[in-house]
């Protein structure tokens, strides 16, 4: 290339280099590795390689783009745009070739590693590069003089032209090779899949150009609920989301009572293998339909897990996990044939992905919460709890990532409360109580209006108010705090102490009746708070383990994940003491980011090996044997906490000091029995 040849300056890049007049566009893309998208080969058949020619002078860039720069419109772009329409000023890379000095503009839609943008507290992007693609290729007809198979000289096109190494093909895709070759015309279309440290496979075949999409499914397997993400491997767009309660709740609510069941019951694990992989069955057939995708178009499933579930999946006695050291039979990232997992209702060439564990109790969903909020790129020290029926926690910064597991148990799902339930229509979602008449306000799923609003009752009317789900039952017990209803210890005060009638006598405690109707009662009991008290202090015990590792009594930034986190009050939390104190504002929800972790697994192979090499740097802290666990989990049972200062949470709240003792009488603060 001479200094006479055309500048080409591509935006938003900002790649430049000179090309002699002729080139395409898109040759000149490839050659300064510019993220210009083709699936065709530059055939003018696909049309995502259009661009925008710019005009005019551009000072930056010390060049003028004359109206003529480009090579003038061909029959192929007009062909394109009387079928499906170019938009003004658009041309086709494969077929508008540098004559002049140019700037290019690639709109998102163009670039193979389009943007996709995850809209919650912590917004980040995802860098689309699948490890499923489909590609147009031209294969070369057989010769009786240099005599060679099909899949052979399809495998010499795709290096030739896509730049692919050694394909491997399954059988059944092997066996509709030659007859999409020919009825193709030597031209098919084909989905290879390639991990980013794998051979390359094909995936499936179709003569001639294909173009009715390719999809893959991200999947977060919890112990409670399993929830998929629909999504184009060629636009990263979430088609369709969904979620079904884990059938293996039967079989025990936390994950040591599935052990348990497993150790217990032979053949037990067996059992609740084959009822997770046909509920995920049941699950991927479902959403695929409700998005009108034939099933044959998911080439791919990513799927994060805890280690039990893990096991479970996989058809692995998860008895080691019962016990210590809990060893993991891998820990490993698995790559599979989605067939061996029966998933049936996917192509059946179709491969699943599964995220490293980090340790025994710690799992793939712990790393694709490290992979989506990405503690080691921070600079302030990150506190990340993945709150659910074993809680999940990472603490770090660019220094070093700590992680732990901790048993808190189905109660902040609204299990083991009284009138607790799964979060459903008609479950108290949010709770206020006026701190002088010590009366309550609610809002229920599926409605926005507060009980005390005009059109309530009438607005419920189809589902009723039916139970208090686990961000309500967190809401009632931290304002109960607020509103003087229940002291530092966990007590609920009587009707004369705290001045309500709503207190109400049940047995040797007392109850705080949120609402009756004819139908049901929906209280909180002091059960209820013990049990909240147990499960919030394990977590706060296990955020505790992890800042005495590094060392520190503060953190400067609290992100609360999983899909319960996401409806988690922050203030709320802090008052339950629920997390460590930090300034409200740095208290932040990421939704469920173990299924975003898996959407950007599977939307990006660069990703899987990123988060591969990090959880081998993660330190594993194990509260099992740690016993410094105990005693902040005693200390945590007060509300917020027995010894801990909250000053941060003192700028915005101020507790009541009250203490209710066993013998009816209130006081400033706790009194000691004298002993006799």
């Amino acid at each position: 290339m001479s200094e006479q040849d055309p500048l080409v300056v591509f935006m938003p890049s900002g790649r430049r280099g000179r090309f002699p007049a002729g080139t395409p566009v898109l040759t000149a893309a490839r050659r300064l590795g510019v993220d210009l998208d083709s699936v065709c080969g530059g055939r003018g058949i696909c049309s995502k390689c259009q661009v925008s020619p710019g005009s005019g002078a551009f000072p930056k860039l010390g060049l003028t783009v004359a109206p003529d720069a480009l090579s003038e419109w061909n029959s192929v772009e007009q062909r394109y745009d009387d079928k499906r329409g170019l938009k003004p000023g658009r041309r086709l890379g494969c077929q508008a070739t540098v004559q002049k000095d140019v700037v290019i503009d690639v709109p998102a839609g163009s670039q193979v590693h389009r943007q996709v943008v995850r809209k919650d507290a912590a917004i980040r992007d995802i860098t689309l590069d699948p490890a499923t693609r489909l590609m147009l290729v031209d294969v070369d007809e057989p010769d009786m003089h240099t005599p060679s198979g099909d899949l052979e000289r399809l495998s010499r096109a795709l290096a030739a032209q896509w730049n692919v190494g050694r394909i491997e093909a399954p059988l059944p895709v092997l066996a509709k090779l030659q007859a999409a070759l020919r009825k193709g015309d030597w031209q098919v279309t084909v989905a290879i899949h390639q991990e980013h440290d794998g051979p390359a496979r094909l995936l499936d075949i179709w003569p001639g150009f294909y173009e009715d999409g390719i999809f893959g499914l991200a999947i977060d397997l919890g112990s409670t609920t399993i929830a998929a993400h629909l999504c184009n491997l060629q636009t990263g767009e979430v088609v369709a989301s969904s979620g079904i309660m884990n059938p293996q709740i039967r079989f025990g609510e936390d994950l040591m009572s599935r052990v348990s069941y497993a150790m217990m019951n032979p053949g037990g694990d067996a059992e609740m293998t084959r009822a997770v992989r046909e509920a995920m069955t049941t699950l991927i057939g479902e959403i695929a339909s409700d998005a009108g995708i034939e099933t044959r178009k998911l080439f791919e499933v990513v799927i994060v897990c805890n280690p039990v579930m893990h096991h479970l999946l996989l058809g692995i006695d998860p008895v080691e996990l019962g016990q210590a050291p809990f060893a993991l039979a891998t820990s490993d990232a698995l790559s599979l044939a989605a067939r061996e997992l029966d998933l049936v209702d996917t192509n059946p060439s179709a491969r699943a992905y599964i995220l490293p564990c980090i340790a025994g109790h710690v799992g793939a969903d712990a790393a694709a919460v490290a992979l989506s909020e990405a503690p080691d790129k921070r600079d302030e020290l990150t506190l990340i709890v993945d709150v659910g029926t074993n809680a999940e926690i990472l603490l770090g910064d660019r220094t070093q990532v700590l992680a732990c597991s901790s048993p808190t148990g189905p109660a902040f799902e609204g299990a083991q409360i009284s009138s607790g339930q799964r979060a459903a229509p008609g479950a108290i979602e949010a709770i206020r109580i006026d701190p002088e008449t010590k009366e309550p306000r609610f809002r229920v799923i599926g409605c926005a209006l507060w009980s005390d609003d005009p059109g309530f009752s009438e607005a419920i009317g189809a589902t009723g108010i039916t139970g208090i789900c686990g961000s309500g039952i967190i809401e009632a017990v931290a304002e109960m705090r607020m509103a003087g209803l229940v002291d530092a210890s966990g007590l609920i005060g009587t009707a004369d102490q705290a001045g309500t009638p709503r207190l109400q006598p049940e047995g040797r405690t007392q109850v705080y009746v949120i609402h009756e109707d004819a139908e049901r009662r929906i209280t909180v009991t002091q059960g209820d708070i013990r049990a909240i008290q147990l499960a919030k202090s394990a977590l706060y015990a296990g955020a505790r383990l992890l800042m005495d590792e590094r060392g520190v009594d503060r953190v400067e930034r609290v992100v609360l994940a999983g899909a319960f986190g996401a409806h988690i009050s922050p203030k709320h939390a802090m008052v339950l003491g629920m997390i460590p104190d930090a300034a409200l504002d740095h208290v932040t929800s990421a939704g469920n980011a173990a299924g975003t972790g898996a959407r950007i697994a599977l939307l990006n192979r660069a990703a899987r090996a990123e988060i591969e090499g990090t959880v081998k740097r993660i330190h594993k802290v194990e509260t099992a044997i740690e016993p410094r666990f105990q005693e902040h989990f005693v200390a945590a049972n007060a509300l917020p906490h027995a010894t801990d200062p909250f000053p941060e949470l003192a700028r915005v709240v101020t507790l009541p000091d009250v203490s209710f003792n066993r013998n009816g009488e209130e006081s400033g603060r706790p009194r000691r029995r004298r002993r006799k």
